[in-house]
């Protein structure tokens, strides 16, 4: 049997203010051309499909046109809801869609019934179980003592009666705990959504959603496949890819990835303002179309950075400085002597406290002329 297994389109999301829509409907058609050099049985979408749990109407559209497209060829599509879905919006047709090879994730009920496929060594049963809370769990097992995600996920599986003579695959949206987080995610305090692996030990793959980076949790028969495009500059040196699942006969599995090329790459570049727009960085690469976090070493801020790089930088997403005043964090305190200094002095101890070097002669010329003309105005 063999699965492709992805998660995390967000489709509809801005990042930095930019659109990610052209992008998206970008790999969404070469992940169809890798389903069709794959040829698998199954295609797994384990939650956060969209970026909101209201989508806009483009968002809609092009998962809309994805699906028909996977509809069209001869395999079985699973789909659960993650925790930027509305679980209701997600189920929605589901009783149709499923005569048309597509299967989605009910809201949860305390009952989760597998969809069961058939190759040359028997059933596989596939679990859906979107993202849940403990206090969704808590619904329908008031019996059971359910204080925190790894309890609710427990009282999850044990319910799904798992036959473990079978193969099992569990699809579902959560935290394990050991994982490692990007920018892009949502966090909670204290890492209060943890899950602990061996609440898995039923299933002989568990495809999940929610964490960004690629990753095995423990074991490959635990993953996260990732997200088809990067989504924050905490991802640019990722490497995104279809993780491509084969289950042979019980106790036999192998992973392996296929990789992605985004339209346009995350990249970050450090310079003075000069450097960077001397072509030291884009000749002969694709930085004036990818999108960009630049980091400025200059001492004094350039004046409309931000516009004068994008003439270069076209998808100039994120824009900061490296220095002694941002490298350094002070706190200003009041001077004891304020009465006698002079409004310039004051300024000046002002001035070095926030950037951490004092006046330049021409910072200072000019700040005592516009101090007298203030005092003039005032006489």
């Amino acid at each position: 049997m063999k699965l492709v297994h992805l998660s995390d389109l967000h489709i509809g999301k801005r990042v930095n203010e930019f659109s990610m829509i052209e992008d998206q409907q970008y790999i969404l058609m070469q992940i169809l051309g890798i389903i069709d050099e794959v040829e698998p049985q199954g295609v797994i979408i384990a939650g956060d499909v969209y970026d909101k749990p209201v989508p806009s109407a483009e968002a809609v559209q092009l998962f809309d046109d994805f699906l028909y497209r996977l509809s069209k060829r001869n395999l079985q599509v699973l789909i659960i809801s993650g925790n930027h879905d509305s679980p209701e919006r997600i189920a929605f047709g589901s009783r149709l869609m499923s005569s048309q090879g597509i299967h989605l994730s009910p809201v949860y009920s305390g009952k989760v019934e597998p969809v069961t496929l058939s190759d040359e060594y028997g059933e596989v049963n596939l679990y859906m179980l979107p993202f849940v809370k403990p206090a969704h769990v808590r619904r329908f097992f008031a019996d059971k003592e359910i204080a925190s995600y790894t309890d609710a996920m427990r009282v999850a599986v044990d319910n799904m009666n798992i036959d473990e003579s079978k193969r099992n695959v569990l699809i579902t949206h959560q935290f394990v705990t050991g994982a490692t987080r990007s920018e892009s995610e949502d966090i909670s305090v204290g890492g209060t959504d943890n899950v602990d692996v061996s609440v898995f030990d039923s299933f002989d793959y568990v495809a999940l959603g929610h964490l960004h980076s690629p990753q095995n949790c423990k074991s490959e028969r635990v993953r996260y496949c990732g997200t088809p495009l990067k989504y924050s500059f905490s991802e640019a040196n990722d490497k995104k890819s279809v993780t491509v699942v084969e289950l042979c006969e019980k106790g036999s599995l192998s992973i392996s990835t296929v990789p992605l090329t985004p339209m346009r790459d995350m990249k970050e570049i450090r310079g003075t303002y000069q450097e960077i727009m001397a072509k030291k960085f884009y000749k002969d690469t694709t930085y004036k179309t990818d999108y960009m976090h630049i980091t400025l070493t200059d001492e004094e801020d350039v004046p409309n950075a931000l516009g004068l790089l994008r003439t270069v930088y076209t998808n100039l997403m994120k824009l900061d400085y490296d220095n002694k005043r941002t490298r350094q964090s002070t706190s200003i305190t009041g001077a004891t002597d304020v009465e006698r200094k002079s409004p310039l002095e004051l300024f000046a101890d002002f001035y070095e406290e926030q950037n951490n070097q004092p006046m330049s002669d021409e910072q200072n010329a000019f700040m005592l002329e516009l101090i007298e003309e203030i005092w003039e105005d005032e006489e």
